[in-house]
């Protein structure tokens, strides 16, 4: 781990494992509710009999093994951004890294940056699916219950989502402490139901061999490759738990995996196999009959808290994604609400809320089962994962420096198994697969758009830019009148004089004593060491360019910056400083030649005029800007 990594990693205590367990296994925790069925339910499932019951046992415990306890328990876990983990961390990583020469080959990083966002935006996808079939499937226990009250799952589900969503201002912090307990319960609870079965039919063991997973292959060919789309639901939470380490550290991470986690996970899918294994019949809702019937009510229940904070770990982590995405320049500034005050990393989207709301009801009024949800969860989350093993290999050459046949070794491995699952999944895509990919192009069109339209505007003000030197000798040589106080104007580049300071000066006649040309940036890095966030350089005429820079999991709060920046030069007081603002209002016409497509340009101008205000997302004080317009056509 590098220095950065351990001086932001987060201290391994009890208080953290507890929190790791209730947040970062809430999606892989729950998925015995509904993968081990839907291999053998699904119409494209495997046909129950004893080997194939062994078979797909086999593959369960072997997927857990090599994707999430091998690959991102072990491997991926080191892959860390100044301890920060998740795709766009890798992305922002394996990008951002410059050899000694200084080359750059832009064919590459475009094709790594592409596939980055790519990953990113399934992940979207994924958080649409995942409240709607965790949900549901532990909802849908009821009809074991009382099977008059089966029509009754949907509603209920419906109502549990709505007040999840409407309830995310308040933060997870606040409810956060429950979390971690119930979550315990859980594991204990899945595993102590998953040994009485075992115990009562211990043959089942034999299925963690991994040649019972081969002669599945060998006996069901094409319907066994199938189910291995299926398989993949039990390990549909490894990149939730690679996101997630920022918050609690990797030493915690594998601890709850490996001492509580992993054993309660494959403990109750073979208590499941071994019921499956004495009675066939027993495949609908096979994991509410592994439990007594006194005990069925509270099950759905405690299955119901779980599935809630699988739902709520996946929902923060869209939060935190739309985040980063922002501070990269792939999403236009969106309202942000912090919702804890001791974690910067807690926030709360209210568009992001509302759009992930509508889709998983969407989601979940379409397919009304968590049985055809499962044919769209999958794909999403496979092909990030398939994504992460390819910028993988990345990071050990760049960042690690592997020599190349270890590096493809260790990769080829991974690639190859993620290959398996993702092409299983495919077979999906035709009954619902389609879902996410949709989602995931749909967002991949609003970044892609939202980044080249900034591309495009930039490209076309540049030619109405004033060299901030030629600016400078030319008020030295006709000085305009200085009023008392201090200016900062904010710019993408500190070398040409902005927009806004131009009109100021055009319309108003004035300067103010003391101006500071401010440009903001963001590093390929989590954070910036408060004594890094700043360049100072005193220009002359009153005039000093300040670079501010931030990293990709930190919100610019630019009058804390400027505060602690000790910017002596200025004799800075930020209650007396007046922020100029340009406010660059976009007339689309259609028929006008230009970079980007007509409905991109449409949609361009309409992120624009619906971004959240520049003093909103930098912490400004409202009564402290100016704003000035502009108008331009694309």
């Amino acid at each position: 781990m590098s220095g950065d990594a351990q001086r932001h990693a987060p201290k391994l205590t009890p208080v953290a494992l507890l929190a790791v367990l209730g947040i970062v296994y809430g999606d892989i925790g729950t998925s015995p509710l509904y993968a081990f069925r839907e291999c053998f339910g699904d119409p494209n499932g495997a046909p129950i009999s004893s080997d194939s019951i062994y078979g797909v046992l086999s593959l369960v415990f072997w997927a857990l093994i090599l994707i999430i306890s091998i690959k991102y328990l072990v491997v991926v876990l080191n892959a860390d951004n100044q301890g920060e983990g998740g795709i766009l961390a890798l992305m922002a990583l394996v990008t951002g890294k410059r050899d000694k020469k200084k080359t750059r080959k832009p064919l590459l990083r475009l094709a790594m940056l592409t596939v980055g966002v790519c990953g990113a935006c399934l992940l979207y996808a994924d958080a649409m699916i995942t409240p709607a079939i965790s949900v549901l499937s532990a909802v849908e226990g009821i009809e074991k219950f009382n099977s008059d009250l089966a029509d009754w799952a949907l509603p209920i589900a419906a109502v549990v989502l709505v007040i999840l969503f409407t309830t995310q201002h308040f933060g997870t912090a606040k409810i956060g402490i429950i979390f971690g307990p119930v979550m315990v319960i859980w594991f204990i609870t899945i595993g102590t139901l998953g040994m009485i079965s075992i115990l009562s039919n211990p043959q089942i063991l034999w299925a963690l061999g991994p040649w019972h997973a081969v002669e599945f292959f060998m006996n069901y060919g094409w319907t066994a490759f199938a189910v291995t789309g299926t398989v993949f639901l039990v390990v549909t939470g490894g990149e939730a738990l690679y996101a997630d380490m920022g918050h609690f550290g990797r030493h915690s991470i594998r601890i709850g995996w490996f001492s509580l986690v992993l054993p309660a996970l494959v403990i109750n899918y073979f208590g499941q196999g071994a019921l499956l294994l004495q009675d066939h019949s027993q495949i609908d809702q096979i994991f509410y009959n592994l439990a007594p019937d006194w005990m069925l009510i509270p099950l759905i229940i405690l299955a119901t808290f779980a599935t809630v904070i699988a739902s709520q770990a996946v929902i923060a982590g869209a939060f935190s994604l739309a985040g980063q995405a922002m501070q990269m320049g792939y999403l236009p500034r969106l309202i942000i609400e912090q919702t804890s005050e001791k974690e910067q990393g807690q926030i709360y989207v209210p568009a992001v809320n509302w759009l992930l709301m509508i889709g998983t009801l969407i989601l979940l009024f379409y397919f009304q089962e968590s049985s055809n949800l499962s044919a769209a969860y999958g794909v999403a989350v496979s092909t990030t994962m398939l994504i992460t093993s390819l910028l993988l290999f990345f990071c050990m050459r760049r960042i690690w420096k592997w020599p190349l046949p270890w590096s493809l070794l260790l990769t080829g491995f991974f690639v190859l198994i993620d290959l398996g699952f993702f092409t299983a999944n495919l077979t999906k895509v035709q009954s619902g697969g389609w879902i996410p990919l949709v989602v995931a192009a749909c967002i991949y069109a609003i970044m892609h758009t939202w980044r080249a339209g900034r591309r495009m505007i930039s490209k076309k003000m540049e030619p109405s830019h004033m060299a901030t030197q030629a600016f400078l000798e030319s008020i030295a040589l006709q000085p305009p009148h200085r009023v008392v106080g201090t200016a900062i104007f904010l710019t993408e580049n500190a070398g040409s004089v902005p927009g806004a300071l131009l009109h100021n000066l055009k319309h108003n006649k004035i300067l103010h004593e003391k101006v500071i040309l401010m440009s903001l940036r963001t590093e390929p890095v989590p954070r910036v060491k408060m004594e890094d966030r700043l360049d100072v350089r005193e220009l002359g005429q009153g005039f000093w360019a300040v670079k501010c820079r931030s990293g990709f999991a930190e919100r610019p709060n630019l009058p804390k910056i400027l505060q602690q920046s000790g910017l002596d030069p200025v004799q800075l007081d930020i209650f007396k400083t007046t922020f100029f603002l340009g406010n660059l209002h976009l007339r689309v016409n259609p028929n006008k030649s230009a970079e980007l497509w007509a409905w991109q340009r449409i949609l361009f101008a309409f992120m624009q005029r619906n971004s959240a205000a520049p003093e909103g997302y930098f912490r400004i004080p409202p009564g402290n800007v100016i704003e000035l317009g502009g108008q331009l056509e694309i």
